[in-house]
């Protein structure tokens, strides 16, 4: 190399930092693309609060009813791969903005749908919208953070979801009433359409100091995808993400309420205060163990060790409890436990996933980890109805749930010992 090479590639060493710094700027980018997160989640959720009215509306039973939030969820499930292969290449600027303007038009859709296939049409369009989310405010927190404060950002983005999924019923409840269907709905996608402009006017896929060094050759699609999947970290994020997330998430989604009323025999207020209750309880926990991982990299191994043990041991004595299902306490512990795992998720699986690639091309294994949860999800939610269809009782349902569990919290146990690195080889990669 020439000195007049060398001098200019030293120049360009230190002019262009190694990885970002954060700051005021760095948050704010990353708080209005969460709040793109945050309405995705209550356009998921928010469901529930117009049911009844859904059904006068369209004139549909239950079952059909049903079918447009498990087309919805499954929309998103399928476009994760498809959506992260995307985004690594335009960005989450434009994947963001994409999205936003996708939901708006959904929810607008649903708004007037004068049928229940334009209604299924337009919760197709919220879901597409939906899956472009999460991952592109996860790579936000990878372009604009230090690699140590990964984990602290991906475990306050599941946070800001938890919230929007909590908070998704009374405010359309209250619209809904206020405002009838159709004004309601119009609403929240205005809402909606002026956070995608948002997005325009304020974010950018990276800080202006790294531009330069972003310039990555581009990958095609079953490269990145097989790139993804040699890593180990991104292994290692798919079976924590498989064993954690489903068991909690099947419980919000459907089978929570049924079996604390029907199989334990809580009174329906008490159910349904304390599945909504523990789940918010819990938030605090994913930013603290975001926090903790993010200073000390190696707790990861024995914190994501001792969650899939617990989860392991609590689901066990759930299906396993010789004479019919297990007491109050019991149920509860494993109900908190379950929900603890759940919003801590995201603060181990993908940052598990970042380690051993550059930022700019971690879409693809964030969204094969964010498929692995809610591909599980769904298998074990569908698994139970069966069960319970065949007249067996909620013993035999959560079976299903408690094998995928062991089996991906098995896989996990075995990569995180088949080799011991030390904790400062664990986290490679920026």
């Amino acid at each position: 190399m020439t000195k007049t090479a060398t001098k200019t590639a030293a120049t360009g060493a230190s002019s262009v930092p190694t990885e970002p710094v954060g700051g005021a700027r760095a948050w704010l980018v990353w708080v209005i693309g969460v709040g793109v997160y945050f309405l995705a989640m209550f356009h998921r959720n928010g469901l529930g609060a117009a049911a009844l009215q859904a059904q006068e509306r369209f004139d549909a039973g239950p079952a059909l009813l049903s079918m447009l939030p498990m087309l919805q969820l499954l929309v998103y499930v399928v476009l994760q791969v498809p959506t992260g292969l995307l985004a690594d290449r335009i960005g989450p600027r434009v994947s963001l903005t994409a999205g936003s303007v996708l939901m708006a038009v959904g929810v607008a859709l649903f708004a007037v749908a004068p049928s229940l296939e334009a209604a299924i049409a337009g919760r197709v369009l919220i879901g597409i919208g939906d899956a472009v989310t999460f991952l592109n405010v996860i790579r936000l927190a990878a372009l604009w953070f230090p690699r140590s404060q990964y984990a602290l950002v991906s475990g306050l983005t599941g946070v800001a979801g938890g919230i929007g999924q909590a908070a998704s019923v009374a405010p359309l409840a209250f619209a809904l009433r206020g405002m009838g269907w159709t004004g309601a709905y119009l609403f929240f996608s205005a809402l909606t359409l002026i956070m995608a402009l948002l997005v325009v006017l304020v974010v950018r896929d990276r800080p202006s100091s790294r531009r330069a060094a972003a310039s990555h050759p581009p990958v095609r699609a079953l490269e990145s995808i097989g790139e993804a999947l040699r890593n180990r970290g991104t292994r290692l994020g798919l079976a924590h993400h498989a064993a954690i997330m489903p068991p909690y998430t099947m419980l919000g989604v459907l089978w929570g309420y049924p079996f604390l009323v029907e199989g334990m025999g809580f009174p329906p207020a008490l159910a349904g205060t304390l599945l909504s209750g523990v789940g918010l309880s819990v938030l605090w926990i994913s930013p603290l163990i975001g926090g903790l991982v993010g200073r000390r990299p190696g707790m990861r191994r024995p914190l994501a060790t001792t969650l899939v043990s617990l989860f392991a041991l609590g689901w066990l004595l759930v299906v396993g409890w010789p004479g019919g299902l297990p007491p109050s306490w019991v149920v509860f512990a494993v109900l908190v436990v379950s929900a603890a795992g759940a919003v801590a998720a995201p603060a181990l699986s993908f940052d598990f996933a970042r380690d051993g690639l550059p930022a700019e091309r971690t879409g693809v294994a964030s969204g094969l980890v964010n498929m692995s949860g809610f591909f599980t999800t769904v298998v074990v939610t569908v698994a139970a109805g069966v069960v319970l269809e065949a007249g067996a009782g909620f013993q035999a349902a959560f079976v299903p749930v408690t094998v995928t569990t062991a089996l991906a919290g098995a896989a996990l146990l075995a990569m995180l010992w088949k080799r011991r690195p030390r904790a400062a080889q664990e986290v490679v990669g920026t």
